[in-house]
């Protein structure tokens, strides 16, 4: 039996990896089912995504969707399908290209997607109003480094992939 790392092994003081684990117990305590319910409606975070496009661009098609959530064309139609069963969006076909499938809401994915944006909203203000001035600052300069982290990150994922060129004969 393969035995899992500890998190000192990871570069983090004994001390440290305690805080992380109580810090994630404690998290998960809190989150529980009918809170997460209650900010996510029950949504996959491809489903909260796929939400938050329409909401900016109001109809899309399946590629644009494909590429917004970085999955393939087939993951993403099982996605749709299953928001569409649901009764959260609605396929209907252009105008100008029959072959071109579009999505938007559905009036029910509307009603779920402003409760979710309002649910969001909601705990971001209780917890925005619990800061004070210096704790906000704070609180933005953290964020912003850690976005920067990210961001870098995700740069390093974009790295172009060389061609390995064969030689056919």
């Amino acid at each position: 039996m393969v035995g899992i790392m500890k998190l000192e092994e990871y570069g983090l003081t004994e001390e440290l990896s305690q805080m992380v684990i109580d810090y994630i117990e404690e998290v998960r305590e809190l989150m529980s089912s009918d809170l997460w319910e209650n900010i996510f409606l029950n949504c996959s975070k491809n489903e909260v995504f796929i939400f938050w496009l329409l909401y900016q661009k109001h109809e899309v098609n399946m590629t644009e969707i494909a590429d917004y959530i970085h999955v393939p064309l087939n993951t993403a139609t099982g996605i749709i399908s299953r928001m569409e069963k649901n009764e959260l969006i609605v396929r209907t076909h252009s105008k100008e290209d029959k072959r071109v499938v579009n999505i938007g809401f559905s009036e029910k994915g509307m009603e779920q997607f402003e409760a979710l944006i309002k649910e969001l909203v909601s705990y971001g203000l209780k917890v925005m109003s619990s800061f004070t001035k210096d704790e906000m600052k704070l609180f933005h300069k953290m964020t912003s480094k850690i976005m920067e982290i990210l961001r870098k990150e995700n740069q390093k994922e974009k790295v172009p992939k060389k061609v390995r060129k064969i030689t056919i004969e």
